[in-house]
């Protein structure tokens, strides 16, 4: 059961970021016309999906850290391993780049550097996902 819902969870992190990265703001900067506004939008979106990133990783390091504890094997460090990741990618994105994209600092740069830290902790929850949805012995 606990295994269930760790999956849901995942899916859930990967999902979030899939919808607001891919989907939403993109329809943002499309529909308003107003870049300054859109941003601000977007930039309250990524705010709320870093807490989504933050709940969803710490619950998913303690999952995987009881499972650390029963059998220390590669799979169940790979996942500990991808979840730190994007969860490091999450804290860095928010408090790190956000402020800098807020404030205008070399906007090109730090937007480039927060879409592809963006886009690794996307492909982190996707292979953290498909790596626990496979069935055992496959």
């Amino acid at each position: 059961m606990k295994d269930r819902l760790a999956l849901l969870l995942a899916a859930f992190w990967w999902g979030s970021l899939t919808t607001i990265g891919f989907l939403v703001v993109p329809m943002l900067f499309a529909k308003l016309g107003n870049p300054a506004v859109a941003g601000n939008f977007a930039g309250q979106l990524f705010e709320a999906q870093s807490w989504v990133a933050i709940g969803c990783g710490l619950i998913l390091l303690i999952h995987f850290r009881g499972k650390a504890d029963d059998r220390m094997d590669g799979a169940t460090m790979t996942a500990i391993g991808l979840v730190l990741g994007a969860l490091l990618l999450a804290l860095l994105q928010q408090y790190a780049v956000a402020p800098r994209i807020l404030a205008r600092d070399n906007l090109k740069l730090w937007h480039a550097v927060g879409s592809g830290m963006y886009v690794v902790q996307w492909a982190c929850t996707l292979v953290l996902l498909w790596r626990m949805g496979a069935r055992p012995g496959r």
